[in-house]
């Protein structure tokens, strides 16, 4: 996804052998690998963002990555917006999507790009085409240029040859190649001393921490940030684990469903923020302690509890009391409107559908992404192909169904069994770097990643709490698809980015 105006950057593709029998059986000569160069297409244009009017250039195009001989690995699609003028104190944000195996698609056609698609704000399905594509007012081109990229397998990226998945298809293998793209990006656009921000989403803020380790802590340490910017944020995996045994999720979860219970008139309250931390102040205190003492809870501990919990969750005690004061985020998406007939989202739960019965457990799909996928896939294939000019006949892979097993163990670590939690690589770098700020942006209505669990993962030792700064916003995962928050989310990172 990243690229600018200058990128091109050579090396081969290594095409499967052509292997032809004679009639004695014989092999013939492998063909030689065929030479790619990589597409770069530039695109002038102007607009105004932030109540300011500027003239930018869109470039989309393909990084190469190559093994040392030579042999090409992988292309990646970057899509620059640089402010035409050049100016090498101008700041620069690399974004990124999760997944993983999400193409930068929903970030760049929904926040912060220079075009975004309108979809419904008010949590309705988005029907279909045409979806309007639109200038975006809210994109941040007034104050930092911007550079969306797309790992392997993800958007128009994809791996070369015979290239191993195992290469570029984990926590590690992942980041150390976005990070060689922000390298080279910075190298063939002369803008080393520029202030930087690293932007991910879901799994990208993930890889947010693991680029940063890359670029600050240990392969490179060369590349200085200013800024992190995390959206809808997963740092601890045990955090949101929702497995048997692991108290924790059923911890982090609870102030998400009541912020859900709360705005489908299921709780009552004056307010979602005074709610919820009162929902914080019960699941770190009352019952956390009473899922550590397990089967050792006394009865009238435990009536109490589940009479606080069925306030909060806006669930009856008698499903409480079969579940063992245990609710998985799946099991309330079913339950929490069963009596109207009606499922609420993973991702946003202000959507809601109707499954093909209200017997079951679980819902049958998630509304709040069959209500917005079509949208967005129609709006990103018509920007980047025929808006910016990329020629393919690949599919865009909004969510890639190529990626095999991703590696979810870091290397060098010190127990590789151990769950996955990058956060320290964050406390790392805000230690050793005085410079470098946090910002966390999350959804009330985020059951992909709660945001009492990325306060939880931030919150601990080795991680200074003066620069780490949290925004919240009356929507879910991708809080952007209202468009009051997208208007807020903007402008709180704005502000985030001035006052560096």
């Amino acid at each position: 996804m990243r690229l600018s105006i200058t990128c091109a950057l050579a090396l081969a593709l290594a095409a499967a052998p052509a292997m032809a029998q004679d009639k004695g059986g014989k092999d013939d000569k492998q063909a030689p690998a065929e030479k790619v160069v990589p597409q770069v297409h530039t695109t002038r244009l102007s607009g105004v963002f932030g109540g300011q009017k500027v003239n930018y250039g869109a470039t989309i195009g393909e990084t190469i990555l190559s093994a040392e001989d030579g042999t090409q690995k992988a292309a990646i699609v970057t899509i620059a917006y640089v402010k035409e003028g050049r100016d090498p104190s101008r700041p620069v944000t690399f974004l990124f999507n999760g997944g993983p195996g999400s193409g930068t698609v929903w970030l760049q056609m929904g926040a912060f790009g220079p075009k975004r698609v309108a979809i419904p704000s008010d949590a309705r399905d988005d029907g279909g085409p045409p979806y309007p594509l639109l200038d975006n007012p809210d994109s941040l081109l007034d104050v930092t240029d911007l550079v969306f990229i797309d790992p392997p397998g993800t958007g128009f990226s994809r791996l070369i040859g015979k290239t191993d998945p195992k290469e570029f298809y984990g926590v590690t293998a992942d980041a150390k190649s976005v990070a060689e793209v922000i390298r080279r990006w910075l190298n063939e656009n002369g803008r080393w001393n520029s202030p930087k921000y690293l932007g991910g989403e879901s799994y990208g803020t993930t890889r947010s921490a693991a680029v940063v380790n890359q670029l600050e802590g240990s392969t490179y340490n060369d590349v200085g940030l200013n800024g992190i910017i995390l959206i809808s944020t997963v740092l601890d995996f045990a955090a949101g684990a929702d497995t048997p045994g692991n108290e924790l999720s059923y911890i982090t979860n609870l102030p998400s469903m009541a912020a859900v219970a709360l705005y489908h008139g299921k709780a009552e309250a004056p307010s979602v923020e005074q709610f919820t931390q009162e929902a914080r102040a019960f699941a770190i205190g009352p019952y956390a302690a009473a899922l550590l003492k397990g089967q050792n809870l006394g009865a009238e501990e435990r009536a109490s509890v589940r009479s606080r919990l069925a306030h909060f969750t806006g669930l009856s005690e008698a499903f409480l009391d079969r579940a063992d004061l245990r609710v998985t985020p799946d099991r309330f998406w079913k339950e929490l409107l069963r009596d109207r007939g009606l499922t609420v989202g993973r991702l946003d739960s202000r959507y809601t559908g109707k499954d093909y019965d209200s017997a079951g457990e679980n819902i049958d799909n998630d509304p709040s992404f069959y209500g917005i996928d079509a949208g967005y896939t129609a709006a990103v294939n018509a920007w980047e192909r025929d808006g910016l000019g990329f020629k393919t006949d690949r599919e865009y892979q909004s969510i890639s169904q190529l990626i095999p097993s991703w590696d979810w163990n870091l290397a060098g670590g010190r127990d590789t069994n151990a769950y996955l939690n990058v956060t320290p690589y964050i406390g790392r770098a805000l230690r050793e770097n005085s410079g470098l700020r946090v910002f966390v942006g999350q959804g009330y209505y985020d059951f992909a990643t709660p945001f009492f669990a990325a306060e939880y993962a931030l919150s601990r030792t080795g991680i200074p709490q003066d620069r780490v700064e949290f925004h919240y916003y009356h929507a879910g995962h991708m809080m952007y698809v209202r468009d009051e928050d997208r208007a807020k989310l903007t402008r709180d990172i704005r502000q985030f980015i001035r006052s560096r």
